[in-house]
């Protein structure tokens, strides 16, 4: 099978090649059956990219060894959801998924349009094409994810015991998904500037495509937040490393493209900002894309080093050269005659909106390869940490979710006095009440940003309860209907105004998290042994006994050894437990003996929290096994020789000579207010974008009407 999926691979790069040809060719000799065929080849495309896909997902479910890329990332120990999702934590698999979701999106695309932008579809099908081709090129050339070993191994390596966790495998194909979904209104960018359609038309069709990769590129982010809160030991959620700050960047961009879009549907200006923003979106989505491959910046996230780097790059050159070129011979089309009005109204707060995305796009672009740039200035290699990044982007913050609370409530064109005091009345009294009540009642006054945060979500979250009360009050007053009803009929009218006010909600709760945690949470790093105690916060911490258990995993990870501990937390007359554990995956390599492989291979935290909406108490674990070492040694002379039962039995003997005569444990235990809004935000802002993603009802009647009235009219003309 190893033969089919590198067929579909070829035939695949083959068949966009010949769709973007002779969709050009259609563009520019206007043979539409020229078009149609391009666009069916995509089609093509898709049905072998996932034809692919099937046959490897296979082979890593069934363990055959034979293909290098499954005797790399699995083994027969690993369990089936982690076998399932093995494909995209390597890189030439993770490739094949880019290439199968760029098809995927092409083929929807394009399915959508095939009745409209008659004159920029085919120079996107083209565009589209060669990003897909592009990438089947790169496995077809060095990454080839159907590769097999002349002699298949017993065993498979197994999967990055880091990765096996729920959050991290579903992670990926989010953020590939937001990643290969900006390609599509990039594309009918780029093919409405080379017919010189500037308009809002390619917007209109491929607005709803640039939602889809927003929200699943920002709950790809959500992902990798939990999975480092959960997994990696530390007790944080971001750390400003190089591949997180990279699928930040898009995400910014493309937030600022969303916003700056319905200018250019209201009013017909932002031309020139909203085909550089997308344009820029898609380079630093090549870029995420980059770095995980390159080698270049040190990160966990990454793969390392690979064969594909450059080409990646060239890409991203091409991308960038070839767009800014297009846009500067375009620029007296995208002019737009359309001036703005004054600074107080909606089009000038999106403006700086804009601005200050993009600022925050820069810092963190420099602030990611400042060890690059600090190295070719001064020959001297330097970078920047987590007190940097926070230092420079905390102000920027604020100005964001500022802006996010006055944007809403303004009026297009121009808003008047007697308005603004209407609109900002009661959200400036509720901000108000709320600074007294933080300045009264906590310590939030301790962190002066956190505070001035605290006020402005405040700000936000009124507004965006005040726009929803009225429009519910309206609309209860002419339906005649209950306050719920009212609500979702308004919702349900206007789904694209409303869910993202919903969208705005989210992401104030998302910052308040974010500020609260940061600036207000308490650590305790200590060593225990059992029947000792410490404090965190309000909590007294006990060491109550050890845990150690074989084949037993609560998480389900596959690893043969945990060792844990049982915590007894209480706090305020209540008590609670908790069991923190580590787990460990035996080594792979050679060096260790038959026994001590069990203790020497990778190891994982498996934290234990106890959520909740005021605060998280956070337990990790680090048993310490030296003691454990002079008698995994003398197992290892004595029992080298000796079958796997045996040396089982040797394993679970110290295993239990660690519970019944435990060293002592290292412990952190972190209490972190509010920290569960992030992930509360976050599910909000999901929400909210669905919301805005589903078609309104009238929309959907429009389209079927328009559709009836393009039969009627054919019929009518045929006759």
């Amino acid at each position: 099978m190893a033969g089919v999926g590198s067929a579909c691979l070829l035939v695949g790069l083959l068949t966009a090649v010949y769709a973007a040809a002779i969709s050009v060719y259609g563009a520019v000799s206007g043979h539409r059956g020229a078009v149609v065929s391009g666009r069916r080849a995509m089609y093509c495309v898709a049905g072998l990219a996932l034809t692919a896909t099937v046959i490897l997902q296979a082979a890593f479910l069934r363990s055959d060894f034979s293909f290098k890329l499954v005797a790399e990332g699995s083994s027969t120990d690993t369990p089936d959801f982690y076998k399932f999702t093995a494909m995209w934590a390597t890189q030439d698999g993770s490739l094949l998924l880019w290439a199968l979701l760029m098809s995927l999106f092409a083929s929807a695309v394009l399915y959508t349009t095939r009745r409209s932008l008659r004159d920029i579809a085919p120079w996107a099908t083209a565009v589209l094409a060669s990003i897909a081709g592009f990438f089947l090129l790169l496995m077809v050339g060095w990454e080839n994810p159907f590769e097999t070993l002349a002699v298949a191994p017993i065993e498979g390596a197994g999967l990055n015991p880091l990765l096996r966790h729920p959050a991290m495998m579903i992670h990926p194909p989010m953020l590939y998904t937001g990643y290969v979904g900006f390609a599509v209104p990039f594309a009918f960018a780029i093919g409405a500037l080379i017919v010189r359609q500037t308009g809002a038309d390619w917007i209109r069709a491929t607005r709803r495509f640039a939602l889809i990769a927003w929200t699943f590129l920002g709950t790809g982010i959500m992902l990798g937040a939990l999975w480092s809160y959960n997994e990696l030991g530390w007790g944080g959620y971001w750390a400003w490393d190089p591949v997180e700050n990279a699928s930040l960047m898009p995400w910014l961009i493309g937030t600022a493209f969303i916003h700056s879009i319905m200018v250019q549907e209201k009013r017909g200006m932002l031309k020139i900002w909203n085909v550089s923003l997308i344009v820029a979106t898609f380079a630093l989505s090549l870029l995420g894309t980059f770095l995980v491959r390159s080698g270049i910046l040190d990160s966990i996230h990454a793969f390392g080093a690979s064969t594909v780097g450059r080409q990646l790059l060239v890409a991203i050159a091409i991308v960038l050269i070839g767009s800014t070129a297009l846009i500067v011979s375009r620029l007296d089309d995208l002019r737009s005659k359309a001036k703005l009005d004054t600074l107080l109204s909606r089009e000038a707060f999106f403006l700086a909106n804009n601005l200050v995305l993009v600022a925050l796009c820069v810092v963190v672009f420099w602030g990611t390869f400042f060890p690059l740039i600090s190295e070719a200035l001064s020959g001297e290699e330097a970078s920047v940490g987590p007190p940097w990044f926070n230092r420079v982007t905390t102000p920027l913050a604020l100005a964001l979710v500022a802006l996010a609370a006055i944007g809403p409530a303004v009026p297009w064109r121009r808003a008047g006095r007697a308005l603004l005091l209407r609109s900002f009345r009661l959200p400036a009294a509720v901000a108000a009440v709320t600074f007294g009540a933080l300045i009264a009642f906590t310590d939030a006054a301790d962190s002066i940003t956190s505070l001035i945060m605290f006020v402005l979500i405040a700000l936000v979250l009124a507004v965006v309860v005040q726009e929803l009360w009225r429009g519910a009050r309206a609309r209860r007053t002419i339906a005649k209907v209950a306050w719920p009803r009212a609500l979702g009929q308004l919702i349900g009218r206007n789904r694209r105004r409303y869910g993202g006010y919903i969208v705005h909600a989210g992401i104030a709760l998302l910052f308040l998290g974010v500020a609260a945690s940061s600036a207000f949470q308490i650590q305790r790093d200590v060593r225990l042994s059992p029947g000792e105690s410490f404090e965190v916060g309000g909590y007294e911490i006990t060491y109550q006994r050890p845990t150690a258990e074989i084949g037993r995993d609560s998480a389900n990870t596959g690893a043969p050894i945990t060792l844990g501990a049982v915590l007894t937390a209480s706090r305020g007359g209540e008590t609670h437990t908790l069991r923190p554990s580590r787990n460990f995956y035996p080594s792979r390599s050679g060096g260790a003996g038959p026994i001590g492989r069990f203790f020497e291979g990778e190891a994982t935290s498996e934290v234990d929290v106890r959520w909740g909406l005021r605060r998280d108490l956070w337990t990790a674990i680090r048993p310490d096994v030296a003691e454990l070492e002079p008698a995994i040694r003398e197992a290892d002379r004595r029992f080298a020789d000796s079958g796997q039962d045996v040396q089982a039995v040797v394993v679970a003997a110290l295993v239990e000579r660690y519970r019944t005569n435990p060293p002592p444990a290292n412990f952190r235990a972190i209490e972190s207010p509010l920290v569960s809004w992030i992930w509360i935000g976050g599910i909000i802002v999901v929400l909210g974008a669905l919301i805005a993603v589903w078609p309104a009802p009238e929309s959907r009647l429009r389209r079927v009407t328009s559709i009836y009235a393009a039969k009627l009219g054919k019929e009518l003309s045929r006759a």
